[in-house]
């Protein structure tokens, strides 16, 4: 049984809304600026790692980021499904419509907005989400006044990237998804099972990748067999560490700014409060 000690300290360390009673949250709202929403997928990972991958590596994410952030900032419940048709061929992948998830994240908005929380941060673990949460941020702060922000979880970790990873072709169930899988839920990991990525060459797809002229749909196992890029065999705790803590630093660096400015407009709000 877990020490209830420990129990209460991560509370106290980081606001997570599903750790926290109403009166919890309550306490809290009287610091937080905040939420950090975390965005993930269900979908297929190849043979070594759990489909809930993305879901459960945001909502990690999120809860360290919160800490780092402790006391102006709360994760939400994560929303676990994303966009995903591109992965749909292979067996237990569970996508939605763009519409739907943005349908689902403004409700979220719409409640921490009542709640009196008007910064938002959705916090993404798929790449295939990104145009979706750059829609949704668009039109929430002009629909609904809440400032909204998104960022993928570890993409801002390019020193680290540059390091370790030495693949052309990165970015899903590789050495770099399952490091941080490593370093942050390890049970993701079917660690007998890692393979590499069996690409498929001379396809449509090696035109749409991103730094082409053109983008475009085109379905995962036209580019690989097995579900994966890269190659997941070099995969390290200690590569997931360096990405994890650094895309942590920078992401921490980037919203310190934001959340001063919320601090810094309520002080001259008082201020013009005392002196009418």
């Amino acid at each position: 049984m877990e020490d209830q000690s420990e129990i209460q300290k991560s509370r106290v360390d980081s606001y997570v809304l599903t750790e926290m009673t109403w009166p919890e949250v309550e306490e809290a709202l009287k610091t937080v600026k905040m939420a950090i929403v975390p965005v993930g997928a269900h979908e297929q990972h190849g043979p070594h790692m759990n489909e809930s991958c993305d879901a459960v590596l945001a909502t990690e994410m999120a809860k360290r980021l919160a800490a780092a952030m402790h006391p102006q900032v709360l994760v939400t419940p994560t929303v676990n499904m994303g966009v995903s048709p591109h992965h749909l061929n292979f067996p237990g992948t569970i996508s939605l419509r763009p519409e739907t998830l943005l349908a689902v994240l403004r409700d979220m908005v719409v409640s921490l907005q009542r709640h009196g929380i008007d910064k938002v941060l959705f916090l993404n673990g798929h790449g295939g989400n990104q145009a979706t949460l750059s829609l949704a941020c668009a039109s929430f702060i002009q629909e609904l006044g809440v400032a909204c922000y998104y960022a993928k979880t570890t993409a801002s970790a390019k020193k680290a990237m540059k390091e370790h990873i030495s693949s052309t072709l990165f970015g899903h169930s590789c050495e770099r998804e399952v490091s941080e899988a490593y370093y942050l839920a390890p049970h993701l990991v079917r660690s007998e099972q890692l393979e590499k990525g069996d690409i498929v060459h001379g396809g449509c797809w090696e035109g749409l990748r991103p730094g082409n002229p053109l983008q475009g749909f085109y379905y995962y196992e036209k580019m690989t067999r097995n579900g994966c890029i890269g190659d997941a065999t070099r995969a390290s705790h200690a590569i997931g560490k360096a990405i994890v803590e650094e895309a942590l630093e920078e992401l921490s660096a980037a919203l310190r700014p934001l959340l001063s400015e919320t601090v810094q407009a309520q002080a001259e709000h008082e201020d013009r409060e005392l002196a009418s």
